[in-house]
């Protein structure tokens, strides 16, 4: 997405806590462009990552809360509590600890779109992944009250991006992750559109288009 978005002509601004692949997107796209490794389940790490970003580019247009992680495939009875803490900590409190970071901005500008990356299991379910489950249902509800406290102006959407060719895939399906779209493929289409989301669409529950 930071790919795309920049051939776009967007200022793009990105955390993760992957230190080697920061250093290599921002060296990729240059100074135009803001990243730093910030781990989302660390409110003070945010809050410096946000002050900085926002100092830099103002309020986004854009806020694209995208970080998750899965638990090993098991039954659920068999997930440790550290696990499933450890999934709602990064899918669901991280993007609260996000909103809480950027909203109020936002909300001052009178604009913007703030999406929360969903899931096809945040509107169905599988075995052995109920604690994704969980957090992706709970991006659907929070998405969802959230847009009914947000002012004119803004939008809050849950998206279901669909299913992509990433390591966490790999993770549940092995080499079958093969067989779906790989992230740069899932960008052309996904960020033409994201970039054309608007006010009118707050509340809605979307999925990127032929995904």
């Amino acid at each position: 997405m930071s790919i795309a978005f920049a051939k776009e002509d967007w200022s793009v601004s990105g955390l993760g806590t992957d230190a080697t692949a920061i250093s290599e997107i921002q060296k990729q796209l240059g100074s135009k462009h803001f990243f730093r490794t910030c781990d989302v389940t660390d409110s003070s790490q945010v809050e410096a990552f946000s002050s900085e970003a926002l100092a830099r580019f103002g309020p986004p247009d854009l806020l694209l809360n995208n970080a998750a992680i899965i638990n090993a495939n098991k039954l659920l009875w068999e997930v440790s509590p550290e696990e499933f803490s450890k999934v709602i900590d990064v899918n669901l409190k991280g993007v609260h600890i996000i909103i809480r970071a950027f909203l109020p901005a936002m909300i001052r500008r009178k604009q913007g779109i703030i999406v929360n990356f969903s899931s096809g299991w945040g509107r169905s379910t599988s075995p052995e992944v109920a604690t994704y489950c969980a957090s992706k249902w709970g991006i659907e509800g929070l998405t969802s009250s959230l847009a009914q406290e947000l002012p004119h102006g803004l939008a809050a959407v849950a998206l279901n991006p669909g299913i992509i060719d990433t390591r966490m895939l790999r993770s549940c399906f092995g080499q079958g992750a093969e067989n779906y779209p790989t992230p740069a493929q899932w960008a052309a289409v996904a960020v033409p559109f994201l970039s054309k989301l608007t006010s009118k669409n707050n509340g809605q529950a979307l999925t990127v288009p032929g995904m």
